[in-house]
Parts: C-alpha cells; sequence; structure tokens
C-alpha cells in the first residue's frame, strides 16, 4: 500500500463536529501536525472530507 503524509493547514475551530472528529480520527491535533498514514480507500475518504483543511502528498512506499 502506498503511503500519504497528511499536514493540517486550517484550524478545526468554528467546523462542524464531524469534521473536527475526522481530524481527531486522522491523528493531528494541532495546526501544521503531520502524518504518514497508509494510502486505504477510508483513509483517503476521510481526507477527501476535511481536504479544505489539511495538505496532501505522496510518499510511496
Amino acid at each position: 500500500m502506498a503511503k500519504i503524509k497528511v499536514t493540517q493547514v486550517k484550524s478545526g475551530i468554528d467546523r462542524p463536529e464531524r469534521q473536527k472528529r475526522t481530524l481527531k480520527a486522522l491523528g493531528l491535533k494541532k495546526l501544521n501536525a503531520s502524518k504518514e498514514i497508509e494510502a486505504t480507500p477510508q483513509i483517503l475518504g476521510m481526507v477527501n472530507a476535511v481536504s479544505h483543511l489539511v495538505k496532501v502528498e505522496n510518499i510511496g512506499e
């Protein structure tokens, strides 16, 4: 499976509770926090739901 690096670039403040929980589920707790995650269909769907708050980079395998 390929890996992706997800970085939070915008705050979750004043966002719907569902988006806040999605950021938390991705492991992003603070602004500019990054996580390397396996690019499964479930993770890609979560990233798509908060795409306006995060930056995504492919890092291969």
